[in-house]
């Protein structure tokens, strides 16, 4: 069976969970409003696509290309990254929930999170290297065996990273931020 091509189309509020995103490839396309909570997004290549005031938590994205995509204004709780396809993966967040998601062991340098809302994120064994966390809360992300070589942590907030399980060496932080360094040996900074 031939998957579609579609290229250069906007969708603007589709309820992709009442009428399923036809399998294929999307470049340069733009999703908004779009509901795609609890939909199956897996095989689907997004190349050079934005996504913006879209829901698209628990959706499923196994095997899900995301190339030079960009996510704005949107929600996505609950989305396991570590399942899409791993070639070329490149994301942006802004303005964004990604709570209760996973990034386990992907390869992230140079990525990108601005004013988002990262609760109880997996981040576990992620090469972060370069990686910019721009007005970001963090509680409880998880951060263990995580490269965070050179990434970007000083205008973010509630992380707790252990120097120790994760390589940190040039990663930049506020001096507020270095609670987020030490919380873990519960000692009092004033």
């Amino acid at each position: 069976m031939n998957k579609i091509y579609i290229e250069n189309k906007v969708f603007e509020k589709i309820d992709f969970s009442k009428k399923e995103l036809t399998k294929g490839e999307y470049e340069n396309c733009t999703f908004i409003n779009c509901l795609f909570s609890h939909t199956h997004l897996s095989n689907i290549i997004f190349s050079s696509c934005e996504f913006k005031g879209c829901n698209l938590s628990l959706a499923k994205i196994v095997n899900t290309s995301f190339k030079d995509i960009t996510f704005r204004d949107s929600k996505l709780v609950g989305l396991h990254f570590e399942t899409c396809n791993k070639f070329l993966f490149s994301v942006e967040f802004e303005n964004c929930i990604l709570n209760h998601s996973s990034f386990y062991k992907l390869m992230m340098k140079k990525m990108q999170f601005n004013n988002c809302t990262l609760h109880e994120v997996d981040f576990t064994e992620c090469d972060l290297t370069g990686a910019l966390f721009d007005h970001c809360d963090l509680s409880r992300a998880r951060f263990e065996k995580t490269v965070l070589e050179k990434a970007d942590f000083r205008t973010s907030y509630n992380f707790s990273i252990g120097p120790e399980i994760n390589r940190i060496k040039k990663a930049k932080f506020s001096a507020l931020g270095i609670i987020g360094l030490l919380d873990k040996y519960d000692i009092v900074v004033d």
